[in-house]
């Protein structure tokens, strides 16, 4: 959890914007683990760097996503190291999370140029239909398709695994449930492409590619 745990630093600095408190970070970290945040911070830089003047509060709305991924992932881990079994919903709730949408779908808006203004970042960040909706499909086809890989492993439990314990029923039943899920969500996604937006067609044209990278087009 190299990823996670270097963002918990982050989330603890007084400033990363500061060379003091950055090297603060650095010096609370094992040597493996500072070539990480390294090069974390360093993509930051970079994309800040690449962006034109006035754009560079961009860069917040990306890091928020990151650091919130990582407190999700975190929390996966402890429940893992303190072998706790959490209820479905709150291991769905923190499992849309660790799918890693909203990072990637927030950071891609850094560089779609003057298509993306700040009410877009604003927009995206308060969790709208289309992307609760993405969301939803890409955690539960992940689950279903990794569940055989997941049995074999005894330090993790999937989402799955919760809804069977805790209502007593099959893995095919829980696969019968998931499914109602991604098959609603895609009509949500659908019913916002329908439908009129302040927001400019790139925008959730970009937000629902993670969706039909997972195996379901539009």
């Amino acid at each position: 959890m190299t990823f996670s745990r270097v963002l918990v630093v982050i989330i603890n600095s007084c400033d990363i914007e500061k060379k003091s408190c950055i090297n603060q970070c650095m010096d609370q970290l094992p040597g493996y683990m500072k070539i990480s945040y390294k090069a974390l911070l360093d993509v930051y830089e970079e994309m800040e760097q690449l962006l034109e003047q006035g754009k560079q509060y961009r860069i917040e709305y990306a890091k928020k996503e990151a650091i919130q991924l990582a407190q999700a992932y975190l929390l996966e881990a402890k429940w893992t190291h303190e072998n706790y079994k959490p209820t479905f919903e709150e291991y769905k709730s923190n499992a849309l999370l660790t799918s890693g949408y909203g990072m990637p779908a927030i950071t891609a808006f850094v560089g779609m140029g003057d298509v993306a203004t700040q009410e877009t970042f604003h927009w995206a960040v308060n969790n709208p239909k289309i992307i609760r909706a993405s969301t939803i499909i890409c955690r539960f086809m992940d689950n279903i398709a990794e569940r055989k890989f997941n049995q074999r492993r005894e330090d993790q439990c999937s989402v799955t695994e919760c809804y069977m314990e805790q209502y007593g029923v099959s893995a095919q039943d829980a696969y019968d449930e998931f499914n109602k899920h991604i098959e609603s969500s895609w009509k949500d996604v659908n019913k916002e492409f329908l439908k009129p937006t302040e927001m400019p067609t790139p925008v959730p044209q970009s937000l629902s590619q993670p969706c039909t990278v997972d195996g379901c087009p539009l």
